[in-house]
């Protein structure tokens, strides 16, 4: 009988920096889920079979919140086996910079940007109150271009 892995489903998010015309930052993109869990979360989703991680990430924001982005950088993985109430996930996380206004589409009900000194982490679905945690605590050690 062939080994069969089983594994964590690979998924992937996105801290999406929204700048204006002017390359000023203006804040990070959240969406309101359209499906369970319900509740405010970065965009993100599945990464599908025979595609990399980081072109999963650009569908799924163009998907979710209707741009185009570009990768900074990654800021971790993510894959407490408990970080998703319905199953075991494992999340590649990115820091992408996006200009122009998201709008929700596909599996978000609504995007918003949201500036660094509103966002209510404790309201956040999945883990996601850590991974921005953790994005705070990195751009205030390294700074934010």
């Amino acid at each position: 009988m062939p080994f069969i892995p089983r594994t964590p489903y690979l998924t992937t998010d996105g801290i999406v920096e929204i700048y204006n015309n002017q390359d000023e930052f203006q804040g990070i993109v959240f969406i309101q889920r359209k499906n369970e869990p319900l509740g405010l979360a970065l965009p993100g989703g599945f990464v599908d079979v025979g595609e990399s991680v980081e072109d999963a990430l650009h569908r799924e924001m163009r998907e979710e919140i209707t741009l185009d982005v570009t990768i900074k950088y990654l800021l971790g993985i993510y894959s407490d086996p408990k970080r998703d109430p319905r199953f075991h996930t494992a999340s590649a996380v990115y820091v992408c910079k996006a200009y122009g206004n998201p709008i929700g589409a596909d599996d978000a009900k609504e995007a918003k940007i949201v500036t660094l000194d509103n966002i209510e982490i404790d309201k956040l679905v999945f883990d996601h109150g850590k991974i921005v945690s953790d994005y705070l605590k990195y751009i205030k050690v390294v700074g934010s271009e």
